[in-house]
């Protein structure tokens, strides 16, 4: 089993040989459980939870999948669902709809607020505006993850865009290297890395440096509610910019750090088959000044 546990290494999840033992036994003999469930049970017997004591079970089920597909346990048959990879399909309301372009400089629309998602009916128009107006769509958040609306005040409050923070990149080259920290260092304190995941302004909305002010507002909220919600503070966060598509002059001009590329794998290339497909430039905004020291530190 520990052979098997190595070829493991790089996913949400990193479990010993006897980890992975256990979790074999509990697939064999819990057998009329669903994915789910059986997820959750790894997790409770392993003590896999976030520092907020909320299971891992979204990290679990691919750590699961993996080891099926290593042939390691057998796993129930998946319910009806979409597939895998494919953006989550969103209804279009006339909440939705394009709006008459609203045009007008910073200090005419102050104050910008970022207001939390909360409430059914409020994800629902999150979805929405992700799903018709991002290049990516909108698909599941990968891991813990808190979602914010871009309001103005002026000259009517609006919304005007849509923020989700998330999960982090379990490895980047080019992020652990600035970092500096071991394999240890990282596995013990990537939690307090957080990926800006999602960031749309409305395409109706043209506000010179809405961007840039929307990403420093981000950076002080954002520590504060996130430990309130998960019981961790972040240090840093990043993102990736599609090189094909942007520049990320909004980061630089927020003073966020370009630190290099990925190698456009992505995280559900476990195989390696996409190497280099889609570069993104990864940024970085350090949360406290001794943010680097602290991830890397020996204790």
């Amino acid at each position: 089993m520990e052979e098997v546990a190595t070829r493991l290494k790089g996913g949400g999840l990193e479990p010993s040989g006897s980890e992975v033992a256990t979790i074999q036994e509990l697939a064999k003999s819990l057998g009329g459980l669903s994915r789910t469930e059986l997820s959750a049970t790894v997790c409770e017997l392993l003590g896999w939870r976030r520092a907020s004591g909320r299971l891992k079970t979204r990290e679990c089920l691919d750590l699961l999948e993996r080891l099926a597909a290593e042939g390691v346990v057998v796993l129930p048959r998946k319910s009806g669902g979409r597939p895998r990879g494919r953006r989550t399909g969103v209804p279009c309301t006339g909440q939705g709809d394009p709006q008459p372009p609203l045009v007008a400089c910073l200090a005419e629309v102050q104050p910008v607020c970022l207001r939390q998602v909360e409430g059914g009916a409020a994800h629902a128009l999150w979805r929405e505006l992700v799903g018709r107006y991002h290049y990516l769509g909108h698909a599941t958040a990968f891991g813990a993850s808190l979602r914010y609306f871009v309001e103005v005040a002026r000259p009517t409050q609006a919304i005007v865009g849509c923020l989700q923070f998330g999960s982090p990149a379990w490895r980047m080259a080019a992020r652990d290297r600035w970092i500096g920290w071991s394999e240890a260092q990282r596995c013990a304190r990537l939690s307090a890395v957080v990926q800006h995941s999602r960031f749309l302004l409305l395409p109706w909305v043209h506000i010179p440096h809405l961007a840039s002010h929307v990403l420093a507002r981000a950076a002080r909220q954002l520590p504060s509610e996130w430990q309130e919600r998960f019981g961790v503070r972040p240090l840093l966060l990043e993102t990736l910019v599609d090189i094909r598509l942007f520049k990320g002059t909004c980061y630089r001009a927020a003073n966020w750090i370009a630190l290099g590329e990925t190698t456009g794998r992505g995280r559900q290339d476990r195989d390696h088959q996409r190497h280099g497909s889609a570069p993104k430039k990864i940024f970085v905004f350090p949360l406290a000044s001794n943010a680097r020291r602290r991830l890397a530190a020996s204790e």
